[in-house]
């Protein structure tokens, strides 16, 4: 059923998809403990390959110790045949060498695997440095690669914070929220206002509130008036001209009045 198979699949890489997505959030909240964790697992691994290659090499010890006792034992077969020779015995000679012989062809045989024992463990040991080596760099480069982290995860911080951008209790996002609150308040209270105004002409009232009352102008105005009728001197009295100098005077009503009362 191709469908099926084709619909597993499918479901699989899902699966795959989340929990990969899953460990690397795990990953990236114990970046630092995780680091520290491949480290140590690297120094494990290092101790592995060390004891490896000790029971390599010890090998290439043993195998190379009973070969160079073979290789004294021929020597020392070959140092008393002289002897026996020195001796004027050549029976005894003969044996010496025979011995020498059969050492020779141990050495013989087991030559050839000491030279590979020897190359094993040469490159063992070259191999176990370089693996130092690489783990003390690793060392060093977790720690920075720590160091760097923390530095990206702070800067992250503040750049999120900054463009109030950051999680849901970030304080600059929040009085951003409260100034959104309020400028909305605002704005309806200001078209609940031009909504209750509408109809009124401002003008037309104005004119109608001067209309009750007196202005401080004109309150104004009607006081200088008063006080410049109140500076005017008072004019003299009309006398006509055809009453010269030889006639009586004209009396004035207030003249009158002034002599009835003497």
């Amino acid at each position: 059923m191709p469908f099926l198979g084709d619909f597993l699949s499918r479901v699989g890489r899902v699966a795959r998809g989340q929990a990969n997505s899953g460990v690397d959030a795990i990953e990236d909240a114990t970046f630092e403990a995780t680091v520290n964790q491949t480290v140590l697992d690297m120094r494990n691994e290092l101790n592995n390959v060390v004891r490896a290659s000790a029971v390599a090499m010890s090998n290439y010890n043993r195998l190379d110790a009973e070969y160079q006792k073979y290789v004294r034992q021929a020597q020392d077969w070959k140092d008393r045949a002289g002897q026996a020779l020195d001796a004027g015995n050549e029976d005894l000679a003969k044996k010496a060498l025979a011995k020498k012989a059969e050492c020779d062809r141990q050495i013989a045989s087991m030559q050839q695997s000491v030279d590979a024992a020897q190359q094993t463990s040469e490159k063992l040991k070259s191999q176990v440095g370089e693996l130092k080596r690489k783990i003390d760099e690793g060392e060093r480069t977790a720690t920075t690669l720590v160091a760097r982290k923390n530095a990206a995860a702070a800067q992250r911080k503040v750049a999120e914070a900054m463009a109030g951008v950051g999680s849901a209790d970030n304080a600059f996002a929040q009085l951003n929220r409260f100034e959104d609150t309020v400028s909305k308040e605002e704005a309806t209270a200001k078209a609940f206002d031009e909504l209750a105004s509408t109809g009124k002409d401002e003008d037309l009232e104005k004119q109608f509130a001067e209309l009750s009352g007196h202005g401080v102008d004109a309150d104004l105005a009607a006081l200088k008036a008063e006080r410049q009728a109140a500076k005017a001197p008072t004019p003299p009295p009309y006398i006509p001209k055809e009453l010269g100098s030889g006639s009586p005077p004209v009396t004035t009503g207030a003249q009158a009045g002034e002599k009835a009362k003497a």
